[in-house]
């Protein structure tokens, strides 16, 4: 009976002192490397909270993104979007033709899609940014323009920018609806 009590003693030691050992190593290791792998973990598991949706809608995808960058649609609150097609007439100066029935699509579309409707940690801050204002545009969001503070204007009047409205230029997984500051890489001209 004492061999057996003493075997488990011993089992339990061992799992204790590895135990200890892993949170030892992983406090004093690459701290970064760890915070990493819980993040992506976490990335995984709530994919919806971390990154804005996809476009999916081929209309939305085809008529939008056939002059501009497709925005993910919890870029801008539902009520945003409602005034943007509103104005097709004037869209930024421009006439865009789009037949009433890909217009009442791409409304639902975005309409069920706003940032008011989005799970993602981008459209809560945005949403949260904008009080009670209806914007326009993208840039005109309080919260992308604090993002964006440090970044002096002449970065924006790039060739290959031109723009705070050009996401993806710096953003390199805008078209993934990923935001984080780890992927964004400034062209140099």
């Amino acid at each position: 009976m004492s061999r057996l009590f003493a075997y488990i003693v011993c089992v339990l030691g061992i799992l204790f002192f590895t135990n200890t050992f892993i949170n030892i190593s992983l406090a004093d290791g690459d701290e970064h490397e760890y915070k990493k792998r819980h993040r992506d973990k976490k990335h995984f598991e709530h994919e919806d909270e971390r990154e804005l949706s996809l476009v999916e809608n081929p209309t939305y995808a085809e008529n939008c993104g056939a002059c501009h960058y497709a925005y993910q649609p919890g870029l801008l609150p539902s009520n945003s979007w409602k005034k943007i097609l509103d104005n097709l007439e004037n869209h930024f100066g421009e006439l865009v033709d789009i037949a009433p029935l890909a217009t009442l699509e791409i409304s639902e579309f975005l309409k069920a899609n706003g940032a008011n409707q989005s799970h993602a940690e981008l459209s809560r801050k945005i949403m949260k940014s904008l009080g009670d204002q209806t914007p326009l545009r993208i840039s005109q969001i309080p919260y992308i323009h604090k993002k964006h503070d440090d970044i002096p204007q002449s970065t924006f009047s790039r060739k290959s920018i031109r723009s705070l409205s050009n996401c993806s230029a710096c953003h390199t997984t805008a078209e993934k609806g990923i935001y984080d500051d780890d992927d964004v890489t400034i062209p140099r001209q």
